[in-house]
């Protein structure tokens, strides 16, 4: 539980319209709501912010956007005054250290989990009774909207908690506990609960929520940014590239996949180096920093077994690990994977096609750019709708900078690890899209056939990675509990085919 902090420290308003207190008094605010906005993200976020970040989520401009960040920071400090060195900035990260900050939110959790009900409840439970975050949309500003929506229903089901338990106080008129039952209600919570059930509805339904983001530092200092979602046995996604702990969420691809793995198991995933939320500015972009980052990864979790999923070329990454520690991995799940890089094994033709997608990368990546949509996107997701493609287009942006996108794609065309499939134990179901346009059917068949103890499911999808929307979508899911379930003896399986 956060303390609350003493009478000399700030206290910011969340709840409401946006406020910032000082002994009880409220200081100006930036006139730029973005500025406001930036603040609000640090001050929840309670760690070190990569700039790129920030730039990405408020500041997506082509002119100077670092220096459109240094403006609002400096007008953040500003409104800090006395407390200004509570911003600490340095040149790849920002933080604002909460050690003298506290929010109506943190007060409000605090009742609502058991402690003493405060003197002045009815004032109190009368400013809980607005919606939280007022006035911070900003338009156009789609990652941060959807930041900002998830909070909101976080901030919610602390208020929710919060006003049935005053709703139970006699010191409030009938009329008024009547009144903070209905607004619990339309905040999320059900009347017959407390704040705990509350939550844990909450979390069993959105586990981003509860996502805690950590890092941990590979062999060569690279930050790695990991987050654990879930409660059960462990299950180890390795990384891949076009993802990202925080956007994942709220796509078309990832989002409920990753959802439902949450419900059933402690789901372990990090960003790929150069990638998401870990470190861009990195040396070492290759299939040997990419097996030892899932090493960092596991080992700073202190996991001894574990089931570990690959994706795409994460498939790679999944059996190479295998290969090396048969002693940890328990089951190997591989979804759309391949066990060699294009280099090695692509037609003149083929390869023609592949090094025109490398030079389209180094000047459309993540841009509107029809073209470079049509060659990429449109093998990645062919059957994603118009708002998907523009979503995708958005997330690529998000995910690696142009020059990582080209060094991704050199670096996967190089992968083989053909010659490590023999070497893998661990029972292993093989998941593949019957007619995948990026990664054909035949390496998924090969991956099945070169592992001892494998099994094929097919995909009814072109699609790379299914869409959340598709059937296929539950027929992963589906596979992946049958698979994972304790009372399955582990052994051979036919190769089926099926939705």
């Amino acid at each position: 539980m956060r303390a609350i902090v003493p009478p000399e420290g700030l206290e910011v308003r969340l709840i409401g319209e946006l406020a910032l207190l000082h002994r009880e008094e409220e200081l100006p605010l930036p006139a730029s709501r973005k500025t406001r906005a930036l603040f609000v993200y640090l001050l929840l976020a309670r760690r070190p912010v990569r700039r790129e970040r920030l730039c990405e989520l408020f500041f997506d401009i082509p002119d100077d956007p670092r220096a459109a960040l240094r403006w609002s920071l400096s007008k953040i400090r500003t409104m800090l005054g006395p407390f200004a060195d509570l911003l600490v900035a340095s040149r790849e990260r920002v933080e604002i250290r909460g050690d003298q900050i506290v929010t109506d939110v943190d007060r409000l959790r605090q009742w609502a989990d058991g402690a003493a009900l405060p003197d002045d409840l009815p004032l109190r439970a009368g400013a809980a009774l607005e919606s939280p975050l007022q006035g911070l949309d900003l338009d156009g500003l789609e990652g941060w909207n959807a930041w900002l929506a998830a909070v909101r229903a976080e901030i919610d089901a602390v208020r929710a908690g919060f006003l049935l338990r005053a709703a139970e106080d006699e010191r409030l008129t009938p009329q008024h506990r009547h009144l903070l039952r209905q607004e619990a209600q339309s905040a999320g919570a059900a009347c017959s609960t407390l704040m705990v059930a509350a939550a844990e509805k909450d979390a069993a339904a959105s586990p981003e929520l509860n996502q805690a983001i950590h890092y941990c530092a590979a062999p060569d200092g690279v930050r790695i940014a990991y987050a654990c979602t879930g409660d059960g046995p462990p299950l180890v996604k390795a990384a891949n590239w076009l993802n990202h702990l925080e956007l994942d969420w709220s796509g078309p691809v990832w989002g409920r996949l990753f959802a439902e793995l949450s419900r059933t198991s402690t789901l372990v995933r990090y960003d790929e180096r150069g990638n998401g939320l870990s470190d861009w500015e990195v040396d070492d972009l290759s299939f040997e920093a990419f097996v030892r980052d899932l090493e960092t990864v596991v080992d700073t979790l202190g996991l001894d077994r574990f089931p570990l999923l690959g994706i795409s070329q994460g498939c790679a990454v999944s059996i190479e690990y295998a290969a090396r520690h048969p002693e940890r991995v328990s089951k190997l799940i591989l979804l759309g994977g391949y066990a060699a890089g294009w280099r090695h094994i692509a037609t003149p033709d083929e390869a023609e096609q592949r090094e025109a997608v490398i030079t389209l990368a180094r000047t459309g990546w993540g841009q509107d750019n029809p073209v470079y949509r049509q060659i990429f996107s449109q093998t990645f997701i062919p059957s994603a709708s118009a708002e998907e493609l523009d979503w995708f287009n958005h997330f690529q942006r998000r995910t690696a900078s142009p020059c990582n996108a080209v060094r991704f794609l050199e670096a996967f065309s190089r992968i083989d690890v053909r010659h490590r499939l023999a070497g893998v134990t661990a029972p292993t179901l093989v998941l593949h899209a019957r007619d995948d346009q990026r990664v054909p059917l035949a390496h998924g068949i090969e991956l099945a056939s070169g592992i001892p103890n494998a099994s094929l499911v097919t995909l009814d999808t072109a699609n790379h990675i299914p869409l959340s929307r598709e059937p296929a979508t539950e027929k992963i899911l589906e596979c992946i509990a049958a698979f994972l379930r304790p009372d399955i003896e582990p052994g051979p399986e036919p190769v089926r085919f099926s939705v």
